[in-house]
């Protein structure tokens, strides 16, 4: 410890020349003890845990011991790449926007019985496909796209309230994510054809890695940089920044919605090259000392590994599952962990330079889950099988590591006594 306090870990930040991170927009009041409520993080972080948990079990028995647990017409392995994406990925999502743009504005954002609504939607629409009767997935959909026009709204408001235009790109990608799965449903219901519902899923999982790329480079380096003990100072080239946004954007429309494997592999081994540029101007040896740091590093080189998979699939006959796994177990499981453990302390009035010592075992579950996905199958694909039960398990320990040590802290009101 270097003697640096901080109370919260969302950009914007006030600080002081020794790094101390603090920001006030609330005003002291008598605060309640029960707190689950009082912000967004804090219901949906839990339910994402606990989703994550549960949902890979259940996927564990679906896929590794064959059990009929779905009763409705969900094919199982559709079943578990919209949960992930639109279940899991969507609940830390949720959660983080609705703390950051309080944090941007100053403007409350949803919270007490509206907050609870927004949570019991996303909560039926993860249930509903598990119900024995005829309509449970249509009624799953409504709850699904109205969750996710809720949500839109209440980050809208408070950005439209104070003007700050300069987020409505983020919430242009909330809205994209709504379009997703409503292809995802309407391929579902045969309203159109089949094909839609993979343009759902793959536009979903590359909408959030989209998003996280977005606020990865907002975050990681400012984090890195107040975190390390040393004097650091981040790289950052906006020609890097133009460029890969705009060959993203085309990585993304073709590789969804066409079917050209070598403009896809070329423009994968283009932005394969510009994010590992970006990974090394944010390295500092510092971070390998901090967890909360590291995580995330790492977190964003899965997505960089997962441009090379991309990029080699076409050359080398590699199974494209390795790519997209290395962008979704990888990218988004290790960044969404390790943005959950770290919000959740900063916003609970907990010191985020000194996290539990638990987060690493944690983190390093998490990392290894991606590599035994993603690595061994190349290595050992005779071994595939137990490959996906492996990492199976090694993702349930870790999500149910994280619902012990942050549960509480979640539920119960800020330990310094303020509101949120």
């Amino acid at each position: 410890m270097t003697g640096k306090t901080a109370t919260v870990s969302i950009p914007p930040y006030q600080h002081n020349q020794n790094k101390t991170i603090m920001l006030n927009i609330e005003d002291p009041r008598t605060v309640k003890p029960f707190g689950l409520l009082n912000l967004g993080f804090r219901p949906f972080f839990l339910a994402a845990g606990l989703f994550a948990v549960i949902s890979m079990l259940l996927w564990f028995a679906l896929y590794i011991l064959h059990q009929p647990l779905l009763p409705t017409a969900l094919p199982a392995m559709l079943w578990h790449g919209h949960e992930m994406v639109f279940g899991y990925s969507l609940a830390v999502i949720a959660g983080f926007l609705l703390t950051a743009i309080k944090n941007w504005t100053g403007q409350q954002t949803l919270h007490g019985r509206g907050l609870l609504l927004l949570a019991l939607l996303w909560l039926a629409a993860r249930i509903l496909p598990f119900l024995p009767f005829a309509t449970a997935l249509y009624w799953m959909a409504v709850a699904d796209q109205l969750f996710m026009i809720v949500l839109i709204s209440a980050m809208l408001q408070p950005i439209v309230k104070v003007r700050q235009w300069k987020h409505l790109a983020i919430i242009l990608k909330i809205a994209l994510l709504f379009l997703s799965n409503g292809l995802f449903y309407l391929g579902i219901f045969n309203v159109l054809p089949t094909e839609t519902i993979q343009w759902g899923l793959l536009s979903g999982v590359y909408l959030v890695i989209s998003l996280i790329m977005l606020m990865g480079r907002r975050v990681i380096p400012f984090f890195i940089e107040k975190g390390v003990d040393e004097d650091a100072v981040m790289k950052n080239w906006k020609w890097l920044d133009i460029s890969s946004i705009f060959l993203f954007l085309v990585f993304t429309v073709l590789i969804v919605f066409f079917h050209y494997p070598l403009v896809n592999s070329i423009l994968a081994g283009i932005l394969f090259v510009l994010h590992a540029i970006r990974l090394w101007g944010w390295h500092t040896r510092g971070i390998w000392r901090k967890p909360l740091l590291w995580v995330l590093y790492l977190g964003y080189g899965f997505i960089v590994l997962g441009f090379a998979l991309q990029a080699l699939t076409h050359w080398l006959g590699l199974s494209p599952w390795l790519a997209l796994h290395a962008f979704a177990a990888g990218g988004i499981g290790i960044i969404t962990m390790g943005m959950m453990c770290r919000v959740a302390l900063g916003h609970t009035g907990r010191n985020v330079f000194a996290p539990p010592k638990v987060v690493g075992v944690i983190f390093a579950l998490l990392v290894l889950a991606a590599i035994v996905r993603v690595i061994l199958p190349i290595l050992l694909p005779d071994l595939y099988l137990w490959w996906i039960g492996i990492t199976q398990l090694l993702w349930v320990i870790g999500f149910l590591l994280f619902v012990v040590v942050y549960a509480p802290m979640l539920i119960k009101a800020r330990v310094d006594g303020r509101p949120g």
